[in-house]
């Protein structure tokens, strides 16, 4: 998709649709005022005889617009403007983008930029509405036999009012293509089944990424055999009920201007299918467990967001990838197995996979000698029940990476909370029998996961984003977000402005 920007009199511009944002207080945007004085004040009377109504979201298409090149004229309502902070602009600005996808159309133009939203500027307003116009567009339908039609759109045209904003706005509209792409990529995985999506399909898609990368990229696939040698028998003991293989997967991207410039490391959680092992899950909604490779599948969306933009950074990004199920040769409650870092676990639950298959790919990132650690992962459901839907539960071992990524999910608006990670909660994961349980019981379990996996990344700054509330949606509209990947890839953004200002202040 093309995101051009044109400061011309919007009245002039030849498209398929014209899209104006209006307040309901009824004093009309710059574009839109323009607008309305080339058209008659079209708008205005529209507003004025109650044929639109400016509430948060509101559409209304107008077929034919006298006076303006457009085909069409789309209002979209933003409520009042006192209150039109993120949240509302992303709201209306999807609105819009839902409306203009069902139309027969392959350009249109926006006027969003004009929109006032507190301490945000034209770059990220830009930046906001390509990620919408991705959001509206994807489908996912390769398993249909009848499809819908497939949404025509291909170019968005930004229209700014300010002369001065048009750089910022070509920026903002570069990244926001970028995650775009990026957040299709995470959900097409997330939204495969478990048939298709095995570990070594993801690592086949490793390898695709890579080869189509021209360099940029290298991606290594450790099969169990190598797994058994490296000592990842923690990772290996998840995928022993299953007839998948488990991989994992090492992709290398290098964009700092020295080669050894310490990496910034992503750690995904890819259980491609969980049955909960011999901890049997309920029937009820198992499906959704092939979306519990959803933090692998964040890995190499912004893995595909950071190919397009090119930042000046080094990034090591691992996926743990393994299938949970039960068999004669699956991991029992009560085994005890030994972990690459070399501490032996007592497996109390096989439901609780995800921190096993983490810890072994945790230890592996230490050979990286890496400037940060991210783990990603679907991994309590404790975690929906603390924060529910809206935010990504974050655990760290450095108060500064935490705020670093708290400060990117804010600017992403893919927003974590911080979850304290105190000694006191390490207690619950005592173990009469091995160095540590793998569950800690019902309290605080969403804290008690990242404690066990805080024993594994001890040598280096380390979070853990548990997206287990996040990563997807249930219900009529099922399906995966591609959270987190606006927060990952703002937060290399922000370690690659940082080293900037570390080379110019020396």
């Amino acid at each position: 998709m093309e995101f051009p920007v044109q400061t011309a009199n919007p009245a002039k511009v030849e498209t398929a649709c014209l899209v104006v944002p209006v307040f309901k207080d009824g004093e009309l945007l710059p574009a839109a005022a323009k607008l309305d004085n080339a058209s008659e004040r079209l708008i205005g009377q529209l507003i004025e005889r109650g044929d639109f109504e400016a509430t948060l979201g509101n559409v209304l298409m107008v077929p034919f617009a006298p006076g303006l090149n457009t085909d069409r004229l789309m209002l979209v309502g933003m409520g009042e403007r006192a209150r039109c902070q993120e949240g509302a602009f992303r709201k209306a600005v999807d609105a819009a983008f839902t409306a203009i996808a069902a139309l027969p159309a392959e350009d249109v133009a926006v006027a969003f930029t004009d929109v006032p939203v507190a301490d945000r500027a034209c770059d990220w307003k830009a930046r906001m509405v390509a990620e919408a116009a991705h959001r509206a567009v994807y489908r996912f339908d390769e398993f249909k036999t009848e499809k819908a039609p497939a949404p025509r759109l291909e170019q968005v045209t930004l229209l700014i009012s300010e002369q001065g904003d048009a750089d910022a706005a070509r920026q903002g509209a570069r990244i926001g293509d970028a995650i775009g792409q990026g957040v299709a990529t995470t959900r097409t995985l997330g939204n495969l089944p478990g048939n298709v999506c095995t570990p070594t399909y993801l690592a086949e898609r490793a390898e695709q990424l890579a080869a189509a990368s021209g360099g940029a990229l290298t991606a290594e696939i450790l099969d169990e055999e190598a797994l058994e040698a490296l000592g990842a028998h923690s990772l290996l003991s998840v995928g022993r009920g299953s007839e998948q293989p488990s991989r994992l997967i090492v992709m290398k991207y290098q964009g700092a201007p020295e080669a050894d410039e310490a990496p910034h490391v992503l750690v995904g959680k890819g259980i491609t299918f969980d049955t909960g092992g011999i901890s049997l899950k309920p029937g009820e909604a198992m499906d959704e467990m092939k979306f519990d490779m959803c933090g692998a599948a964040s890995v190499f969306g912004t893995v595909t967001s950071v190919l397009a933009i090119k930042p000046r950074i080094n990034l090591v990004a691992i996926v743990a990838a393994a299938e949970n199920m039960p068999d004669g040769r699956a991991t029992k409650p009560g085994d005890i197995i030994q972990t690459l870092k070399g501490l032996s676990v007592e497996v109390l639950n096989t439901d609780a996979e995800g921190r096993l298959v983490l810890c072994d790919a945790l230890t592996y990132a230490e050979r990286f000698e890496p400037a940060s650690v991210v783990d990603i992962a679907t991994l309590t459901g404790a975690a929906i029940i603390a924060l529910g839907h809206h935010a990504t539960g974050l655990l760290s071992n450095d108060d500064d990476l935490a705020l670093d990524l708290l400060d990117a999910g804010e600017t992403a608006w893919d927003r974590a909370w911080h979850l304290p990670l105190w000694d006191e909660y390490q207690e619950q994961l005592s173990s009469n029998f091995a160095d540590l349980a793998n569950i800690g019981g019902r309290p605080a379990g969403t804290i008690t996961a990242a404690c066990f996996l805080s024993r594994f990344a001890d040598t280096f700054p380390w979070a853990h984003l548990d997206i287990a509330g996040t990563a997807w949606t249930s219900g009529k509209e099922k399906g995966a977000s591609g959270r987190p990947v606006g927060l990952l890839t703002q937060y290399l953004l922000d370690r690659e402005a940082d080293s900037e200002v570390e080379v110019a202040e020396e």
